[in-house]
């Protein structure tokens, strides 16, 4: 993206159209485009400012809540987004997930849960939702076991009988 015009030319065209000269032989003069030096004039007269307007970026409407927000967090820091989103329409306070999760992350604030810890929203275990007995593969494991504990099953050997034998020695 271009550079803005220095202050120095900015003011310059400005005292020249000050000084009775119009705002096209002003820009003629310092090569800049009419419209620039319409622009420059008309904001010199209007705001009284000779810099250039702030540029790029934009600004969240969520930092205008930004301390209701950063309270909601610290008192209920286990929240999941899902969760802080509700409370924040709750309380009116505008944004979709994406901007909460941008939000945050400008706040240096991020959601690491531990693996053992437990979920903020309890939900049915597998066993639970599968209906263990009728059809389910959860029916076919002893009680006490899981699936890293079962016991292998036996290796079977295929092939000639003379590989079998040199394998097992």
């Amino acid at each position: 993206m271009p550079q803005s015009y220095s202050g120095d030319l900015r003011e310059r065209v400005i005292e020249t159209v000050e000084a009775g000269a119009s705002r096209r032989e002003a820009a003629d003069l310092f090569e800049v485009s009419v419209s620039s030096a319409i622009r420059w004039v008309q904001r010199w007269r209007e705001e009284g400012s000779r810099e250039p307007k702030p540029r790029g970026g934009s600004r969240s409407v969520l930092e205008d809540h930004a301390e209701r927000i950063l309270a909601l967090v610290a008192e209920h820091p286990d929240w999941t987004l899902k969760e802080i989103l509700a409370a924040m329409r709750k309380q009116r306070i505008p944004g979709s997930r994406t901007a909460l999760w941008r939000f945050l992350e400008r706040h240096d604030l991020t959601f690491k849960k531990k693996a053992c810890a437990q979920p903020s929203v309890i939900e049915p275990t597998w066993r639970e939702r599968v209906g263990v007995g009728f059809g389910s593969k959860g029916s076919l494991i002893r009680r006490g076991w899981c699936l890293s504990t079962r016991r292998r099953s036996a290796r079977i050997w295929s092939g000639s009988g003379a590989a079998a034998r040199a394998v097992s020695g």
